[in-house]
Order: C-alpha cells, then structure tokens, then sequence
C-alpha cells in the first residue's frame, strides 16, 4: 500500500480539475460531522478542511500521492457532490459551475482509472 502515484500518471487534466474543486467544496459549503471525517480517513472535520487544502495543492502540483490519499480524494469527491446532508448536493452546480451530469461521467471515469490504486481501500476506512 505504500505505492505513490501522480494524478498526470492516470488522469487528465479534466478530472484533475473536478477533483481538486471537490477538494475545495470543503473549506466552503460543506458540512462535515467529526465522525463521517473519521470515517474517510480523517481524524476529525477540522483535519479534513486542513488535508483537502494540502491535498488540492498536491494534485495542483502533480505531487505523487499515497494510495490512502487517493482513496480519501475519491471518497471526498463523491460525498461532496452527491450529499445534500454532508457536502454540496444540490447546491453542486451553484457553488462550483459544474453542471451534474458532467460531473458524474468525470466522476465515473475517474473511479475507473483509481480502481486500482484504491483497491487496497475498498471497504476499509483510508488510513497509514
């Protein structure tokens, strides 16, 4: 599980993109509890809004991440844009410019292409 990985080895630029603008959706109109945070492989909310900064950054700069960071980007990625109750939800589209349904054949074609830098994650909370 100690493989690292650059995003510009497995997506484009696109999805680099989505990512890191879902990364950003949680120093703003997100709402994390403490234990989903816990739950994605943070220690609580305030370490999640801290690590998407640093992680948002790492993908800008195209610095090799952890299987663990990947499978907490993704899992950052698909509740913010899908839960109304955690992240931005219907307000998506609002907050980012992104339109749905773009988002999610962007979404899909990324959790195709991190399967198996993720794998290891799979039912398991991303932690080191």
């Amino acid at each position: 599980m100690s493989e690292v990985v650059k995003a510009s080895e497995v997506l484009i630029n696109q999805e680099v993109e989505l990512l890191r603008r879902s990364l950003l959706e949680w120093g703003g109109p997100a709402r994390c509890s403490d234990q989903l945070a816990f739950g994605m492989g943070f220690v609580d909310a305030r370490d999640l809004v801290e690590r998407c900064r640093r992680l948002r950054a790492a993908l800008g700069d195209d610095v090799p991440l952890t299987a663990a960071d990947w499978a907490r980007i993704l899992l950052t990625a698909e509740i913010v844009f899908v839960s109304d109750l955690a992240g931005s939800g219907g307000e998506w589209s609002t907050t980012t410019g992104l339109a749905d349904e773009a988002t999610i054949r962007t979404l899909r074609s990324i959790q195709r292409k991190l399967t198996r830098t993720v794998a290891p994650y799979y039912g398991r909370r991303p932690d080191e």
